[in-house]
């Protein structure tokens, strides 16, 4: 009987030790396994129409996120900062809505918005563009954002944007490069859009946007292959708060059968 509990006995250090050794194995495995699941998602979603991160020639995806909460958070980081967010609503609040209102003046002047479109700025964090929107007289404008900034911003992932289909006649951003799949980004937008809806994106093909960026953008080229729903309208230079390129696109309106 004493040999039997001794033997019992041995076989439990046994099984204890190898599960003890095998833990960081299997730790290692599923660390594998999620990167590559993420690798893949972000390599195989690029150029297709329904993927997500991309990487084609004249667009780089930044390194470093092996999770999607990973990055929501690092985004999350720079919208919650107290010191940014008190200078957007205080020392910057009106000279970023005349900057604003002079760039939406311009499309009101070349027939890309009007008065009564129904308008979306996306990524507006505090909501400068919608209102300067709404006093060069477009109404009816609404901003999306991680964190609501009540009444101008709404809660949204610019990813999987919380509308219907066909919601807006005119959608800007300038925050493309924070897009970390931006065919997601250009599908969200081409799938709200209506048909003969505008987008305008403002960014940066010159120089490298700031730390909290997810994406190095190196000419208009990537944006009128991944805007395959629409057609270009026009591209110009501009002085955008570090952004250094306007670049508009038209939703090509349904072929009546």
């Amino acid at each position: 009987m004493e040999k039997t509990m001794k033997d019992g006995n041995s076989r439990h250090r046994f099984l204890f030790f190898s599960l003890l050794i095998s833990i960081p194995f299997l730790l290692l495995l599923l660390v594998r396994s999620r990167r590559a699941s993420f690798s893949a998602l972000t390599s195989t979603a690029g150029s297709g129409r329904s993927g997500g991160g991309s990487e084609m020639r004249g667009l780089k995806i930044r390194p470093g996120y092996n999770s999607y909460e990973a990055y929501i958070q690092r985004q999350l980081n720079k919208t919650l900062n107290p010191k940014l967010r008190k200078i957007w609503t205080t020392r910057d609040w009106e000279r970023k809505i005349e900057v604003f209102a002079a760039f939406f003046a311009d499309l009101k002047a070349n027939g890309l918005l009007a008065n009564s479109s129904k308008a979306l700025c996306i990524g507006a964090r505090t909501g400068q563009e919608v209102e300067a929107l709404r006093r060069v007289g477009v109404s009816d404008s609404i901003g999306m954002d991680l964190v609501p900034s009540p009444p101008l911003v709404v809660r949204g992932d610019f990813h999987r944007q919380p509308f219907g289909g066909e919601t807006f006649d005119f959608e800007f951003s300038n925050v493309f490069d924070h897009a970390l799949y931006p065919a997601k980004f250009v599908g969200e937008i081409e799938r709200t859009l209506k048909p003969g809806g505008v987008c305008v994106l403002h960014v940066s093909v010159s120089r490298r946007a700031d730390k909290y960026s997810a994406n190095d953008l190196y000419s208009v080229d990537p944006l009128k292959k991944l805007f395959g729903r629409s057609e270009l309208v026009r591209t110009r230079n501009i002085d955008g708060f570090g952004l250094d390129t306007e670049v508009v696109f038209r939703k090509k309106k349904k072929i009546q059968r």
